[in-house]
């Protein structure tokens, strides 16, 4: 059978999905006969390049029902960081409550060992974690495999990055290496063991990419394009760089160094995996599947932010026509048809409403209220169930040059890479789709109207990333790069019982069912956290 993978685009047929899940769990369950057994597969015919596809897939969200993505990105960092806004009762990161089981969601029940316990119980260490370390141990020692190897080496760092954002301490030089050495029980690295030894990865396994040597059939980001692998490699390079602000400038700065003048060039290198609704669960985009309702009424009753609307609004930024609508309607399967997408009539719902029925809290005796299908909705060309998640972007990689050029003078003019990064954060919409495109000369009018400004350069600079990663969608890095950056400036909500004390989170707690899978080390790890090992907590970057 012949499998085609199109550039950036995912599965083609349903099948395709249940292969690849079925060689990740041979590689996980089976791992000893089928590379002992003359009869079954070996490094001699065991093709590598499905785990990749399974690993690239996973981080864009779980096999279940993507529960950690309904939860993690969307439940908690979307309203944390007021990108989305709901009155959805579970939506317990819009008013600061704790959910530990939603927290938990993205770490993944069971020991960072496990294998996925069910619903809502996949989560990144079974379902990316160890695919991606079967995958450098399969093809460390094999010379056809070489840029395969540095690519798997490239995505760990990709996704141990997020783990660590989350929770802080974790494991990770023993994570998913039970098969290989016995380490059932895996310490909780340092976050600023787990920060030099990213940098030293992706550094290291950038730089040993070949242009000349296998080109990886596997690869949704960029169908083997080892120049772009090249480029994305140094753009994470510099994001992981950047986290260090607060905490190793020195290091930081080194690192960005480095990555100057080997990042993106264009929107054309963005890594993105498209969605295909063909594939049900496994291959439908995530975000997607939760905002258009197929769990609950999220379709309903999950809007824009009114500080993100408000940002936006008063400048006529031209993004606001493509991202959102009011008075959304669906087709009877539930795909999104459109709705006002008039900038004049936008509005954000206000964070921390409910439908309780009390005054200081029920949505509808807000000032600002008139029907729930008044409050804006994202576009329909962010919510198709085949669209793209995007996964780093040359607009990020412009305005982290923009920061660095800013607080260090390196790689040009921080004006330079802020026009740079702001006009992709708007052309790139394109990508989603030709009708959410913005052309060059309404983009450029208004980058040129609302120029660089030094005196408020990292705030305009840190603005204009997390409304790009909130058009994204990932919230993920608009919540990583909040706490790293303080900006935008957000006014917490104040709402009964929360737990913060009225703060914006900081951290996820570590799940507690770590407590009996993992004692010894969980235990090390939680007490040390700084702050406690709580919502509250922070990781070590995120220095006070």
């Amino acid at each position: 059978m012949t499998i085609f993978v199109k550039m950036k685009n995912i599965f083609t047929v349903a099948g395709l999905c249940l292969l690849i899940l079925a060689f990740m769990t041979g590689c996980t369950k089976k791992f000893d006969s089928i590379n002992t057994n003359p009869a079954g597969y070996s490094k001699t015919n065991f093709e590598p390049n499905y785990v990749l596809t399974t690993v690239q897939l996973a981080y864009t969200g779980s096999t279940d029902f993507s529960y950690e993505t309904w939860r993690a990105n969307l439940i908690y960092c979307s309203t944390m960081m007021q990108g989305f806004s709901t009155v959805i009762s579970y939506w317990a990161g819009d008013k600061y409550i704790l959910n530990p089981v939603y927290t938990a969601s993205y770490w993944g029940f069971g020991s960072s060992q496990g294998p996925p316990l069910g619903n809502g119980g996949d989560g990144a260490y079974p379902e990316q974690v160890k695919p991606v370390v079967d995958l450098i141990q399969f093809t460390k020692d094999l010379p056809k495999y070489k840029n395969l190897y540095q690519i798997a080496r490239i995505m760990r760092a990709l996704v141990m990055e997020r783990i660590t954002d989350l929770y802080g301490d974790c494991p990770y030089s023993e994570a998913g290496m039970g098969y290989y050495n016995k380490t059932f029980f895996p310490k909780y690295d340092k976050q600023q063991d787990i920060y030099t030894d990213l940098l030293k990865e992706i550094d290291d396994a950038t730089s040993k990419l070949d242009p000349n040597a296998d080109k990886p059939s596997g690869d949704v980001f960029y169908n083997g394009n080892i120049a772009q692998w090249q480029r994305f490699g140094n753009t994470l390079l510099l994001r992981v760089a950047m986290r260090l602000v607060k905490v190793d400038a020195a290091t930081a700065q080194s690192y960005a160094q480095k990555a100057v003048g080997h990042t993106m060039t264009g929107n054309g290198d963005n890594a993105f995996v498209k969605g295909d609704a063909s594939g049900g669960r496994i291959t439908i985009n995530r975000n997607s599947q939760v905002l258009l309702g197929d769990g609950g009424q999220e379709n309903i009753y999950t809007k824009w932010s009114k500080t993100f609307i408000d940002m936006l609004k008063p400048v006529s930024d031209p993004r606001l026509a493509k991202i959102a609508i009011t008075h959304p309607t669906w087709d009877n399967k539930q795909n999104p048809l459109g709705g006002n997408d008039t900038p004049a009539v936008q509005k954000g719902m206000p964070n921390g409403k409910d439908l309780s029925g009390i005054a200081a809290q029920d949505i509808s005796k807000d000032p600002s209220y008139t029907t729930i299908a008044d409050y804006s909705s994202p576009s329909q060309y962010l919510t198709n169930r085949n669209g793209p998640t995007f996964i780093l972007t040359y607009a990020e990689s412009e305005l982290l040059l923009a920061e660095a050029a800013e607080r260090w003078g390196v790689g040009g003019t921080a004006a330079q890479h802020y026009h740079d990064g702001v006009k992709a954060a708007i052309t790139y919409l394109a990508q989603y789709d030709d009708k959410a495109g913005i052309d060059d000369v309404t983009a450029e009018n208004f980058v040129t109207a609302h120029p660089y400004d030094p005196a408020h350069g990292l705030e305009m600079i840190n603005t204009q990333y997390w409304i790009h990663t909130n058009t994204m969608l990932d919230f993920y890095e608009s919540w990583s790069n909040w706490r790293r950056s303080g900006f935008p400036v957000l006014v917490p909500v104040v709402y009964p019982n929360n737990n913060t004390n009225g703060t914006i989170p900081r951290r996820f707690p570590y799940p507690v069912d770590e407590a009996n899978t993992n004692p010894v080390n969980y235990k090390i790890a939680h007490d040390a956290v700084t702050g406690g090992d709580n919502l509250t907590g922070r990781v070590w970057w995120d220095k006070q």
